[in-house]
Order: structure tokens, then sequence, then C-alpha cells
């Protein structure tokens, strides 16, 4: 029995930026292609896109706005070229921002490219919002970024807190490379290193603050990540069976890294219910993001100090 083709997807059509954008958006959706490394919906992701490909500004308006440029004319040639992109989008399943080589958190723009993972941490609305400022105070002055990826969250710490000092650190050569682009970006040289050490390994200290992001997504979830995840290195997603392998042994060493009044945020993802699990004894902060009250949390060190983790 011969089995039927698989319909062809419709081609992206327009000939100004509201019509490339609404039928990239309709493109996205037929092809099933998933979201969360910049955005939600297949709108917004093809609005960055197609903004991205005419060289337009990301916060260009769409829309009702009276400033918006969706009426504006695109030329034959610069509609093939974002055909194409859309194309290998789809084709390759790569997050969009190794297509155009940055990402955005915070507003703030990063470059990031297939050697770290797409910044996405809800730590990084907390760090602007003073989500955890109460626990701050002129003792903070040295602050870890541990897996520190593309060196993003190094990068808004050091904005957001002006007389602080920050070292980025990561496992990986590879993303600490991408994280120099970004602190060089940012001309944030004097004020932020980076530096190579597996977990807390090379990093004594002591810190006043640690921010983490560490790779926390248990096996089972491993095994389902859609390909535009699995497009990212491995390396800064895998937590082992639960989840908790890196997060068990940064709790084991913090507290001799850590100045009297320091405290660690760090962020689990949908892992909370592995967590608990795995520390039921640890009291905890759970700081509230945009995704909820179970994405990041705050532990002290005096808290740590009275726990010794399994």
């Amino acid at each position: 029995m011969s089995t039927a083709p698989t319909p062809a997807l419709p081609a992206i059509a327009g000939n100004t930026v509201g019509a490339l954008v609404a039928s990239g958006a309709r493109l996205l959706d037929a092809a099933g292609v998933s979201f969360g490394h910049g955005t939600t919906n297949a709108r917004d992701e093809a609005a960055w896109l197609v903004l991205w490909r005419l060289g337009l500004p990301l916060d260009t308006p769409l829309g009702d706005d009276p400033d918006s440029i969706e009426n504006q004319p695109v030329a034959p040639a610069q509609q093939a070229l974002v055909a194409t992109l859309f194309e290998e989008r789809i084709a390759t399943r790569k997050p969009a921002a190794y297509l155009t080589r940055e990402a955005w958190l915070q507003g703030v723009p990063f470059y990031v490219d297939e050697r770290a993972i797409v910044p996405r941490s809800f730590i990084a609305e907390l760090i602007a919002d003073g989500g955890f400022d109460d626990w701050l105070g002129e003792h903070t002055q040295n602050v870890l970024d541990l897996c520190t990826g593309n060196g993003s969250l190094a990068v808004l710490a050091a904005m957001a807190w002006p007389d602080i000092r920050v070292t980025g650190v990561d496992i990986s050569p590879d993303a600490l490379a991408v994280a120099r682009i970004n602190v060089d970006r940012h001309g944030l040289q004097d004020r932020i290193a980076l530096q190579l050490s597996d977990g807390l390994a090379a990093v004594p200290g002591p810190w006043d603050l640690i921010l983490c992001n560490p790779p926390y997504v248990n096996a089972a979830s491993m095994a389902q990540l859609p390909a535009e995840y699995r497009a990212e290195p491995e390396l800064a997603l895998a937590g082992g069976s639960d989840g908790m392998d890196f997060i068990r042994q940064l709790l084991q060493g913090a507290t001799a890294r850590m100045t009297e009044h320091a405290v660690l945020v760090l962020e689990i993802g949908n892992e909370r219910p592995y967590f608990e699990a795995a520390f039921p004894n640890l009291p905890v902060f759970w700081l509230d993001t945009s995704a909820g009250e179970d994405q990041v949390l705050l532990v002290t060190r005096e808290a740590l100090s009275r726990f010794s983790p399994s």
C-alpha cells in the first residue's frame, strides 16, 4: 500500500510588511514549529523574522498603531529573502535566535549562536524588577553568575547594580566565547570577569550573591523536547534523571563559598516537584515571576548552613 505524500506547506507571500508577517505566522502554524526562545506564538515570531530580515528595528510598531509600518511595501527581492529565512526556520527547526544571531532579554540585545543556550531566564526579570533586592545591600559587592551561558544575566546584573563586580562562570569554553562577545558589546570588560569552571570548583569566592540558571531538565522531559530545544547544547539543559544532579552538587558546596549574608537565586523551571522531593527540609523563598511562583527560588547562606543536601 502506498503512503500518501505529505501535503506541501503554503509559501509565504505578501508585498507589504504586514502581509508578510500574517503569511509567515500562518506558515509557522502550519509547519508545527515550537516556540519558547524569545516568543510564545507564531505571530510574534513571524514579526521578529520579517523585521530582522528587512533590517527594521524589532520594536517597530505593527497593527493599528498610527506609526505602524504595516502597509510599507516590500520589494520582490526582499520578499524572497524573507521567504528563504522562513524556509530555513522550518527546515532546520533551529530557534529564531540562532538564525538572527540575536536574542533580547529585558529589552537588552545579546549575541547568541549554537555554542550557547538561547537566553530566556526568569532571573532576568527579577533583576530588572528588583524581585530580590530586599536580600541585598551595601554588603553585596561580588556576584557570581554560575552557568552564565552567553553572559546575559551577568550583563544585566552589572547594568542593574553599578557598584558590583560580576564573575560569569561556565563549564563550556564555547559558551564563554559567546559571553565574551556580549561583555565586550556592552562595554563591561572592567566589571565582568569570565571564568572556566565545573560548577564552583574554580571559583572559591566568597560571593555575596550567586545567580544560577543551571541544567535542570529531567531525563523524561529531555526525551520529549521539541527539535528547537534539542538544537541547543545538551550540556546546558540536561540535569539527570530528576533534573537535580547539578543542583545537588551546587548546594553541597555553596555554603563555604558564600559570605555571611549571601543568598543564592536559583532557577529550576518546571521542576519544583523534583526539587522539593530532593530537598524536602530546605527552607527557600519562591520568587514571583511572569510564569508564576514556582520557577525561581532564593535560599540564604544561613539556611544552607543548617541543611545538608543528600
